[in-house]
């Protein structure tokens, strides 16, 4: 099992990667929107410590994941299973501005913590990459519980295979992450797997976070 605390500024995270997440796609929101933006941004920024595990498997797990991830996975030599979090301070936080009833802060924060559940889970793509390069392995894109086939409810088999290290982690009894701003999945690793730009025509999920940021301006 590899886990890692993480900062703020670990994650690289830009203004334009939550314009984007925030719907803005190429534009800057107004000079107000900037601002709160700002302030979110640099108050998170102090105390912020999302996280990552992940543990590499030799036989693929018995998920029912459909063909569109099967096919992605094709030519695996071993599994790596991971958990990345934005962390509990940062649910706290969130629940604190609903607290104070200020929306536009609610919103932002919102969109925030999904940028930072997904630079963690980069980050934790760069340290797989590191500590599989002596082996001559690659590993593919990551894969999720509730996209591209594959259904949330898999979580439930998924996260006993951590035996409770789980960054903090934990499900509800219908298969949601808490904290909610988490992601969970499966990677393929091998000398004949690669990683793939995110093609969505290869998926019909039109809710998923990488076909929002292709939408046309």
């Amino acid at each position: 099992m590899t886990e890692k605390t993480l900062s703020f500024d670990d994650l690289g995270i830009t203004p334009h990667d939550l314009y984007d997440q925030m719907g803005y796609h190429g534009t800057e929101p107004d000079m107000a929107t900037l601002r709160e933006v700002s302030v979110v941004m640099e108050d998170v920024r102090t105390w912020l410590r999302p996280r990552f595990c992940y543990q590499v498997v030799k036989e693929q797990p018995a998920f029912s994941m459909g063909k569109i991830i099967q096919r992605q996975l094709r030519g695996s030599e071993a599994y790596a299973l991971f958990v990345c979090t934005s962390g509990t301070e940062f649910e706290a936080y969130q629940q604190r501005l609903k607290e104070q009833g200020d929306m536009v802060r609610v919103y932002i924060a919102d969109a925030l913590g999904s940028v930072i559940a997904e630079h963690c889970a980069d980050q934790m793509e760069v340290t797989l990459q590191e500590n599989i390069d002596k082996l001559g392995w690659q590993h593919t894109n990551r894969f999720s519980p509730g996209y591209c086939g594959w259904h949330v409810s898999q979580q439930q088999l998924l996260f006993p295979l951590f035996k409770g290290h789980t960054c903090g982690v934990h499900l509800t009894d219908s298969s949601l992450m808490v904290p909610i701003k988490s992601v969970s999945g499966i990677i393929g690793l091998g000398e004949k797997v690669r990683r793939l730009d995110y093609t969505c025509g290869l998926c019909d999920f039109k809710q998923c976070y990488k076909r929002k940021l292709k939408l046309p301006q």
